[in-house]
Order: C-alpha cells, then sequence, then structure tokens
C-alpha cells in the first residue's frame, strides 16, 4: 500500500499545484488499518499556515456521518431502537401530527420535517433549545415515513435531541466520549469545536463565482428550502467563530483521517476499537428507503443516516458503499465489500464532488471493486 499512499500524494499535490484546491487531507484505511494519509496545501492563505494531517475542516454534512455513528453505538447499548417512536424520547416533538414518526423515519430523511423557519439566523442556529423547539413545533410536510426529502439542518437537532433526552447529554459530549476518544481522534472530530481549539482549523473559500451565482438564485428556488439564504453554507458563514463553536449535528469539523477513522471502527477494529456488531453494520448499512428527493427531484436511496453508492456510481451498482458528502466537495464513505474507509475534506468550496471522486478513484483502482 505504499504506492497508493504515494499516488494520493502526488494526486493532491498536482491539484494544488494547479490551483484546483487550496488545502485538502486524504485518508484511508482498510480493514482496520490507516493505509494513507496524505495532505497538500495550505490551510489559511493569510498567514500560510500549511495543512497538516490533524487540521480540522469544516466538512458540512460530512458530520452527519459522525451524527450517525454516535446513534448507532446507542442503539447498540440499548438506550432506544430504530423504530422507537421519537415523541417516546421527546414528547414535544409530536406536535402537529407528528407523533407516529420514529428514529428509523428521522436516519431515512423521511420524518416529515425538512426546512428550518425561513426567519432564521446564524445566531439562531446557535441556539440549541431555540432550533429544536421550532422544529418540533414545525407543521409536518407529509405524513412521517411516505415521502422523503433531505432534512439538511434538521437531521442534526432531531438526532443530537434524541440523543440528549435518551443520555442527559449534549451530543458533542457523547461524541467525544463513546466516538472520537476511544478512536483517539476527540481533537480531530467535532460538532462545536473548543475556544481553544480554533486556531487549528482551515480556513474555508468559496469557489470563484459562487457568491455571484447564489445571489442570483431566487429566494423561492428550491435549494433555499433546506435553509434560508442567511444559513446557506458558504465560506463567510462556514468560517464564523460562533458557527464553528455551536453544536450543529447536520455538519461536522473534522480531519479526513478522524473521519475515515471513524467509518473504519463502523466495519472492523481499529486499535482495539469496534463502534458497532457485525449485525448491526449490515443493518444499518443497508438500503432503508428509496423514493424522490421531495425539494430538489433527484433520486435518492438511504441507509440509517447515509447514502449508499459511491461516487460517480448509484446505489443500485455500489450497493456496498455507505457514507455523506458534504456542501463544497469533501466526502466520506465506508466499503463493506472492500473493508476501506475512505475520507477527503478541503476548505475551497467547490459545487461539485470531482475532486473526492478523482481521489477516491485511485483507491478504488488500488484495492479492487
Amino acid at each position: 500500500m505504499d504506492d497508493l499512499q504515494q499516488q494520493v500524494q502526488e494526486a493532491l499535490d498536482e491539484l494544488v499545484e494547479s490551483e484546483t484546491e487550496r488545502g485538502l487531507q486524504a485518508a484511508v484505511y482498510q480493514h482496520g488499518e490507516e493505509v494513507v494519509d496524505a495532505i497538500a496545501g495550505i490551510a489559511d492563505p493569510e498567514t500560510g499556515r500549511p495543512i497538516a494531517s490533524d487540521t480540522p475542516f469544516y466538512a458540512y454534512s460530512v458530520g452527519k456521518g459522525a451524527a450517525s455513528a454516535v446513534a448507532h453505538v446507542l442503539v447498540e447499548r440499548g438506550l432506544f431502537g430504530y423504530d422507537t417512536p421519537v415523541v417516546e424520547l421527546w414528547p414535544e416533538f409530536g406536535a402537529h401530527g407528528k407523533g407516529s414518526a420514529t428514529v428509523r423515519h428521522v436516519r431515512t430523511h423521511i420524518v416529515c420535517v425538512p426546512g428550518i423557519p425561513d426567519d432564521t439566523t446564524p445566531e439562531d442556529l446557535c441556539d440549541w433549545d431555540g432550533m429544536c423547539a421550532a422544529i418540533a413545533d414545525s407543521e409536518p410536510w407529509w405524513e412521517p415515513g411516505t415521502k422523503t426529502a433531505y432534512h439538511a439542518y434538521p437531521f442534526g437537532y432531531i438526532v443530537g435531541e434524541i440523543v440528549r433526552r435518551a443520555t442527559g447529554k449534549p451530543i458533542s459530549q457523547v461524541l467525544k466520549e463513546d466516538v472520537a476518544g476511544p478512536l483517539g481522534v476527540a481533537d480531530e472530530l467535532y460538532f462545536g469545536v473548543p475556544e481553544s481549539e480554533l486556531g487549528r482549523l482551515a480556513q474555508l473559500e468559496d469557489m470563484e463565482g459562487s457568491a455571484e451565482f447564489l445571489a442570483s438564485m431566487p429566494d423561492d428556488a428550491p435549494f433555499f428550502k433546506l435553509g434560508p439564504r442567511a444559513v446557506t453554507p458558504m465560506a463567510e458563514f462556514g468560517n464564523r467563530k460562533d458557527i464553528l463553536m455551536a453544536d450543529i449535528p447536520a455538519g461536522g469539523k473534522t480531519s479526513a483521517r478522524a473521519t475515515a477513522r471513524m467509518y473504519a471502527a463502523l466495519m472492523d477494529e481499529v486499535n482495539g476499537v469496534r463502534l458497532i456488531s457485525p449485525e448491526r453494520l449490515r443493518e444499518i448499512s443497508a438500503a432503508a428507503f428509496s423514493g424522490v428527493d421531495h425539494i430538489m427531484g433527484n433520486p435518492v436511496t438511504w441507509a440509517l443516516g447515509y447514502s449508499i453508492g459511491r461516487l460517480g456510481s448509484d446505489a443500485q451498482r455500489t450497493p456496498t458503499v455507505f457514507g455523506m458528502g458534504g456542501v463544497g466537495g469533501s466526502f466520506a464513505y465506508a466499503d463493506t465489500a472492500t473493508g476501506v474507509a475512505f475520507a477527503l475534506t478541503k476548505n475551497r468550496l467547490t459545487a461539485d464532488f470531482s475532486t473526492a471522486q478523482q481521489i477516491s478513484g485511485i483507491v478504488t483502482e488500488a484495492v479492487g471493486d
């Protein structure tokens, strides 16, 4: 696998030298062993601070994979089940006829409250109790379990509040104690970053023209149904101190190697730590719901908290791959067929996943399908 490390490193270096990317990390585990830890570029253009292997990136929805892992660990321990009604843990969530919603519905984005209030501000996102109250009081968009739409922000708050009600602890604490800490990456995998660690993060930057493109979109565009313009995940938003420090588990601040290590520990032992049983792995990684996204109109296949399918492929062709991507182009996944866990994080926010697809393609070719 030394050759794979070299191939990935050379590809990252070329992406930076060509100015396609500013700074990025790629990490690969196979059967619980690290085989790639590659970095390239700059974390902060103003200071010239280089990327390090432990540099956390705000990788946006890549963090949903960590929120899912926390929930699966708690299911494994018997604190709740996938078919537990949300109201058993969080009674207020049943308002306006949402009482039939289950944890499984939440995990597959079919729970019925994909949006947040139109007047939500970044400051609101940092108010845990306020956001959970607003989501609990939301009118359902459909009967729970009947349609799917990506719950961009609500997913994190709902999972996080289920975790808090079940454990009495904020999800960031459970992440540290039960996932990141045991795996030795508590200083690389966060929801809310401690103020003392903010200086370690990579600074995000927007792809040229993206701000102008966003400004040209009408307020009633489907994209803004996921979250209003004020909380759109652009670089300025993602570099805010309050956003970086807040528990917003719809996204995560993480290094590539921390997230790859987490996915690896869902499949295999990593230095003696395995997060869930093989039986649980089979359950969480199998396709649980397929349909057409009610907001964006694209076909989707969801496992329990993860999308199914490798980058550049689809769920039918690569059903053993489960993971999550984030706005801006970061991506992470696990492949139960090959035992590979992969993560790529980057700080230039692009409109697609072409970089992640390129690097994951090198990995796939090296390890086989």
